[in-house]
């Protein structure tokens, strides 16, 4: 480091510009009467005595008499975990206000708007490397690759992730191939048109941002389960169930799991018409205490909107209403819900036909 620039930077550390350049010099000249200290540096003869006292008290220096008036550096320890205590403080100050910059507007609030997509990925990244049970993502190839180690690592912990991928102009030469896409997801789509950036963790945080052709750059966090529902239909409707799978971890052979009611019922209502015994185990919430609760024992009937002949099974938007399973148990029937159930007994988290006879 030159001169110079040593002299600025202690001055950045609070140094008055003469002090600085005479804290230097006693640095370089070591042990010195003070007539030489001014001679030295560039602090005028009137007020090298005021400057050295400064620094005295500030205990960079020390003064002592011999023959004349000798100035002499301190012993370093002190002055270092000083500079070194400034040098925290910027950087901290430097996150804090990095911080306060992504900060949403509306503090303490479900739902944020943040002014960059860096903010969005970030958080997405944080929340899926959190993921519990399931992730559904909707991305285009060069965010994949950005959130691929986080999809990894929730893949590798068992959580079901369900990934939608778009590419440029709908084209098929930059997806990932199966390879790719086993250590990353349970099942991969391809959706052939630009799309928002979403991603849904747990039922209750989403990152959405809105495509690269949008005229406003900007993000929205939600920490909230009622309001990632509404993010959870737009994904299944628009970026999932019209698009046929390029992968799939799932053989359709039980043991099957299921995160969302609606596809067992769409796949059990017919085997059952057909008089098959089907047996599940459901994980889920007790919905008047919000305990843990599971339920063992074969399904007896579906709850679906209208007659289930009118159902179209091939789509899950025709199961927009309430959707349900009634399942004997040992204990009596009971009735399980979807997310965010309040009529059935047990809102279901994770469905797996165990069995079907």
């Amino acid at each position: 480091m030159e001169r110079a620039e040593l002299t600025e930077t202690l001055e950045d550390a609070g140094l008055s510009p003469y002090q600085a350049d005479a804290y230097v010099t006693v640095l370089e000249l070591g042990s010195a009467p003070v007539t030489r200290v001014a001679d030295a540096s560039g602090v005028p003869d009137p007020r090298i005595y005021d400057v050295l006292r400064d620094l005295e008290s500030a205990g960079y220096i020390e003064t002592y008499e011999q023959e004349s008036l000798y100035a002499r550096a301190n012993d370093l320890d002190e002055i270092v975990d000083d500079l070194e205590s400034r040098a925290s403080r910027f950087t901290a100050a430097t996150e804090e206000i990095e911080r306060r910059w992504n900060e949403p507007s509306v503090e303490q609030s479900t739902v944020s708007i943040v002014t960059r997509f860096e903010t969005v990925i970030k958080n997405a990244d944080e929340f899926i490397r959190e993921a519990e049970t399931q992730v559904s993502v909707s991305l285009g190839v060069d965010h994949f690759e950005r959130l691929r180690p986080a999809l990894r690592a929730a893949t590798e912990r068992g959580v079901r992730v369900n990934l939608s991928i778009h590419t440029p102009n709908g084209g098929t030469e930059s997806l990932p191939d199966a390879e790719e896409l086993r250590e990353v997801c349970s099942e991969a789509r391809h959706r052939q048109l630009p799309s928002p950036f979403v991603v849904i963790v747990d039922r209750t945080k989403t990152c959405f941002a809105p495509h690269a052709g949008s005229t406003n750059e900007y993000g929205v966090l939600v920490d909230d389960s009622t309001h990632t529902y509404v993010f959870h239909w737009y994904f299944l409707t628009t970026q999932w169930d019209t698009w046929e799978p390029i992968y799939t971890a799932l053989d359709g052979e039980p043991p099957i799991e299921y995160i969302d009611i609606r596809y067992c019922v769409r796949d059990v209502a017919p085997l059952l018409r057909d008089g098959a015994t089907v047996r599940v185990r459901i994980e889920g919430a007790d919905t008047e205490t919000g305990a843990d609760r599971l339920v063992e024992g074969t399904i007896a009937d579906v709850v679906v909107p209208g007659a289930d002949e009118s159902v179209d099974a091939g789509t899950i938007a025709s199961y927009g209403g309430r959707v349900g399973l009634v399942v004997d148990t040992d204990d009596g029937a009971v009735e399980v819900g979807g997310w965010g159930a309040m009529v059935e007994a047990v809102e279901a988290h994770q469905i797996t036909v165990v069995d079907v006879e």
